[in-house]
């Protein structure tokens, strides 16, 4: 058995056979795998570079897992979605250890040109950080179960046509119910996701505060989803759920009053592009007009009538 690891002993998983290898798992297709983990513990830790999408739903818990730069301690009932190019997983320690739940693993070949592979924008779970991941309730962990099991037997059915549309398919039905999963776990923190949108504000007061502008320019969705400690899939999908509208028109609304106070502080409209980390007048003026539908100069105009 060949194990494919890098120069600082990450697991490189270029393809579904190359976890299943590692964990001990017959493979019974190229491009999807699914796990049940009960089949083939002990396992040994391992750091992982994934160039394959996975789902693991963790029915046990685990101290310090690491994904991207967080670590994270979860409960059972966990699911974590992992996309290429990600590497996570737990220092390899020598130890073996029980695990339990399921893992679905599939190749991005598996998807060329069915209607999944268009939708997979829609799944922005797959970016999400580790402290982010989906707490499923007991019924949700029984659909996903489910699920797995008929992709499971389609993989052993001894009839192979047509399986990899069916298998396709139902790996969509797999995403379309996380995704309701995690809707639901969005209306569940209201109380929670509210606060954010109250340090959202107060990212963007305290960014012209400290003049971050006068360098960076007008604030981004990436740095305000830094100052949140939230990836930026999962702060865009937060703050639409509880809004309706993206992060970008909250931090547009905010610049927009904000170059009104400006305006009517008697600024000019190049001190005012100045003060609110615009590039040039004409920059904002087109920001203003696309926002109000006016220019600044209209709307100065209108204010003193």
């Amino acid at each position: 058995m060949i194990l494919k690891f890098s120069m600082t002993k990450i697991l490189q998983v270029d393809n579904v056979v190359d976890y299943e290898r590692y964990v001990g798992h017959k493979n019974l297709h190229p491009l999807v795998s699914v796990i049940p983990f009960s089949a083939v513990t002990p396992i040994r830790h391992s750091r992982t570079k994934f160039n394959v999408y996975a789902l693991f739903l963790r029915d046990d818990r685990l101290e310090e897992l690491t994904y991207g730069m967080g670590n994270y301690n979860y409960d059972e009932g966990t699911l974590i979605a992992v996309s290429p190019g990600q590497i996570g997983g737990v220092e390899d320690n020598g130890e073996k250890f029980d695990i339990k739940g399921w893992a679905l693993l599939f190749h991005p070949d598996l998807l060329r040109g069915t209607s999944v592979e268009r939708k997979m924008d829609r799944f922005t779970y797959f970016s999400y950080h580790i402290n982010e991941a989906l707490q499923m309730t007991p019924d949700e962990r029984k659909i996903f179960i489910k699920c797995l099991e008929l992709i499971k037997e389609e993989l052993e059915n001894a009839d192979k046509l047509n399986q990899n549309t069916i298998i396709a398919s139902l790996i969509e039905v797999v995403l379309e119910y996380c995704l309701r999963f995690y809707n639901r776990q969005f209306a569940d923190r209201k109380v929670e996701n509210h606060d954010i949108l109250v340090r959202f504000e107060q990212v963007l007061k305290n960014y012209y505060r400290d003049e971050k502008q006068l360098k960076e320019g007008i604030p981004t969705v990436k740095y305000c989803a830094e100052q949140l400690f939230l990836s930026t899939n999962y702060f865009g999908d937060l703050v639409k759920k509880e809004t309706g509208n993206s992060p970008n028109h909250f931090i547009h609304n905010f610049i927009i009053d904000k170059t009104k106070s400006e305006l009517m502080s008697n600024n000019s409209v190049s001190a005012a592009a100045f003060n609110l980390g615009f590039g040039s007048q004409q920059s904002l003026s087109r920001f203003f007009k696309s926002h109000s539908g006016q220019t600044p100069l209209e709307y100065i105009k209108s204010k003193r009538r």
